[in-house]
């Protein structure tokens, strides 16, 4: 039996991955699962697949975690020391499926102890790549992507050497407001920008895809993890969402990753790696798709995408500022305090406050110094968004 670990056990990836572990619970031992604020469901699968310990990122939430729990035999725990512990017992594999920067700490934790980690947290390689990457090298194991893009780039440089790379093309779905009018997009309500017309996924995400957000996250990830230049990543709308992915050959070959929008395809594939097993997923028949449509991405609609060009440029922790920043605006945006529109600017006015502190931005690559960057962009970008209500 395989020991592995959902963190983030409670939103849409830990759900999918639940889902392919509960098919073949006689292959798992459920070492930990984590969650915030759906205690009711945290409780219900831990209590399914037996784990040894259940956390909640919410301290205040831990009586009721424990009633929930109640003659189960699971241990009950949490906050951050609680997740950090959870991610320090002993696993095989470990799913970091935890939204945001929050997830940086229990991925590092999960690589010091020798697992495997599926990186769903696009955070971890954009806020400090150098230093998780690192970790994985010192503690002889590895990162499996997770995103469908990257495991769809992963999957297609299997037998292929770096250096005949030319390219890498990341596909977007361009959201809720692809098709809309520019000057419409000021107006863009919560509710409009969190619905998805291709995937079913949680409301940050799908507002970080219609902003376009999750795709410069993703491009900087793809350098970061693929160790590849700024420049060999392109970006392509590609509104089927039925290619997640294309690696560009020195010979001009285009390799293009085809399949549903299903997560449970990239799950599947980290969870099962090296081997391809049975996924219940659905067959694309081509016949009746018909045709597969590109669109250049207009950066009017999408500034988020200059932005992190910006930030691959200047590389050191101005990932981690980019990420901060744009939690905080998004934050600021479902509160109802900015328009849709705004998060992009209060982004680029925070990386151009932090440019005139180069020291910060070129610190070395440690957790410490990632946390503190993550702090000060946090603080910066509540006080962009203050001066700029008031």
């Amino acid at each position: 039996m395989r020991r592995v670990s959902i963190f983030g056990a409670t939103g849409s990836i830990g759900q999918n991955t639940i889902d392919l572990i509960a098919r073949a619970p006689q292959d798992y031992d459920v070492v930990a699962l984590s969650g915030s604020g759906n205690i009711a469901q945290l409780a219900k699968d831990a209590r399914r697949l037996k784990a040894d310990v259940a956390v909640t990122a919410d301290e205040t939430r831990l009586e009721d975690l424990r009633a929930a729990l109640a003659g189960s035999g699971v241990e009950a725990t949490a906050g951050q020391v609680a997740l950090d512990e959870a991610a320090s017992r002993p696993a095989d594999w470990v799913m970091s499926a935890i939204v945001g920067s929050a997830g940086l700490r229990p991925g590092l934790r999960a690589l010091e102890q020798g697992a495997v980690l599926a990186l769903a947290n696009k955070e971890s390689l954009v806020c400090a790549g150098e230093l998780i990457l690192r970790t994985a090298r010192e503690n002889n194991t590895r990162l499996l992507p997770v995103d469908s893009e990257h495991s769809a780039v992963f999957q297609g440089l299997v037998g292929e050497d770096m250096s005949a790379v030319e390219r890498i093309i990341i596909t977007a779905s361009g959201g809720a407001f692809r098709d809309w009018p520019l000057e419409a997009l000021k107006h863009a309500t919560l509710a409009e920008a969190s619905s998805h017309p291709n995937w079913d996924m949680g409301q940050r995400i799908t507002i970080d895809s219609a902003s376009m957000f999750n795709k410069a996250l993703e491009l900087i990830e793809t350098k970061e993890y693929f160790g590849v230049r700024a420049n060999q990543i392109e970006t392509i709308v590609h509104p089927e969402s039925l290619i997640h992915a294309i690696v560009g050959f020195v010979d001009g070959a285009l390799m293009a990753h085809v399949g549903p929008p299903d997560m449970r395809h990239a799950i599947g594939y980290a969870l099962h790696y090296p081997e391809r097993r049975d996924l219940p997923v659905a067959r694309l028949n081509l016949a009746q798709i018909a045709q597969l449509t590109f669109v250049e991405p207009d950066l009017r609609r999408y500034p988020a995408l200059r932005l992190a060009r910006n930030v691959m440029e200047r590389g050191g922790l101005s990932g981690a500022v980019f990420n901060a920043a744009k939690e905080r605006a998004l934050d600021a945006f479902i509160a109802g305090r900015i328009g849709f529109l705004d998060m992009a600017e209060v982004v680029e006015e925070v990386l151009t406050r932090f440019e005139a502190d180069p020291g910060r931005i070129d610190a070395a690559m440690t957790l410490d110094n990632v946390m503190q960057t993550d702090h000060l962009a946090r603080e910066r970008a509540d006080q962009v968004m203050e001066e700029r209500a008031g």
